[in-house]
């Protein structure tokens, strides 16, 4: 039998195989999760996320100065408050961890994008996302608290603001303060789509933040719907989101490139801590090859549609994709 085509002809070596590629992961592309807590000389690894470290803001900077020299564009703050109370009051302080390390990052990396989670979970001795009235999270008392939060990040000189909390008009109500206060150039990136994940587990050790009670399936989206993430990106766009953003990531493939195909903003993907740590701990049994298995985990976030990838692995990566 003659073959009139042979796929495999474009597969023989490397050099054809990279000239014919069609999805590319750069550098660009990656934004680096970073956990701040409180005091000073504090480095503290996670149990369950190995090589990712909750860092007091002296250390952040030295952090923050290797994540730039990697070609990394933007980092991503999470903050852990000396105290935590009903209300998240420290959440939206001018002295509070995440504004203060603003601050100095801005001062020592001027150059890289800092991003600021605007959330409560991790500021609320209950840890919710939101205020609580009657044993449930109150969405439209939250708004206001959220507004504040955001307005405070941008004050300190944050670039871009990230909503995660899933309360419904949260975007809206952020975009109209930052405006009245003359912020209206500081993009919103919406996390628009965001599951009520069981792939989340690493990452309230590290930021302190699992519900006291019940839990977030109230307000963050069922695993099981689908033309619901349309409708929540759409209402955000509509309310002034500048990035949209899938979370997790390699759970939702088929989300991202729902979403790639109906909206032209940015969208991002969150590589979130369970995918980090699953990774992580097969690659320490010898089940896995670490780098090529985050590296195809990566490719394959791209080659659904994502234009930024949130990743505990940015490090890593950009080290080997600057190579």
């Amino acid at each position: 039998m003659e073959l009139l085509f042979r796929p495999r002809r474009l597969r023989r070596t490397e050099s054809l195989r990279r000239m014919v590629r069609e999805t590319h992961l750069r550098r660009e592309d990656l934004i680096y999760p970073m956990f701040v807590a409180s005091g000073k000389g504090v480095r503290q690894e996670v149990p369950s996320m190995p090589g990712v470290f909750r860092l007091s803001t002296d250390l952040l900077v030295d952090e923050a100065l290797e994540v730039a020299d990697l070609g990394i564009p933007a980092v991503l703050l999470f903050g852990l408050p000396r105290a935590k109370d009903d209300t998240g009051s420290e959440a939206a302080s001018a002295r509070g961890v995440v504004q203060q390390a603003v601050v100095r990052l801005k001062k020592h990396t001027p150059g890289l994008v800092v991003i600021t989670d605007v959330c409560l979970c991790g500021y609320t001795s209950h840890g919710h996302c939101g205020l609580i009235h009657e044993g449930e999270v109150d969405n439209d008392a939250t708004l206001e608290v959220l507004a504040q939060v955001a307005v405070s990040h941008a004050e300190a000189g944050a670039d871009i603001l990230a909503p995660s909390d899933m309360m419904d008009g949260r975007v809206g109500a952020i975009r109209e303060a930052l405006d009245e206060r003359g912020y209206e150039m500081t993009p919103i990136l919406s996390y628009a789509v965001k599951y009520a994940s069981s792939f989340y587990g690493p990452f309230r050790d590290a930021a302190e933040s699992a519900p006291q009670f019940g839990d977030r399936r109230a307000y963050q989206m069922d695993p099981a719907n689908a033309r619901e993430a349309l409708r929540e990106a759409a209402l955000d766009v509509e309310e002034g989101a500048d990035i949209i953003m899938v979370k997790p990531a390699l759970p939702y493939l088929d989300i991202i490139t729902h979403l790639a195909a109906e909206f032209d903003l940015p969208l991002a993907a969150y590589q979130v801590s369970g995918e980090y740590a699953m990774i992580k701990a097969a690659a320490q049994k010898g089940w896995l090859n670490e780098e090529a298995v985050m590296l195809e985990s990566l490719i394959a976030i791209k080659r659904a549609g994502a234009d930024l990838i949130f990743t505990y692995f940015a490090k890593q990566a950009a080290a080997l994709l600057g190579k």
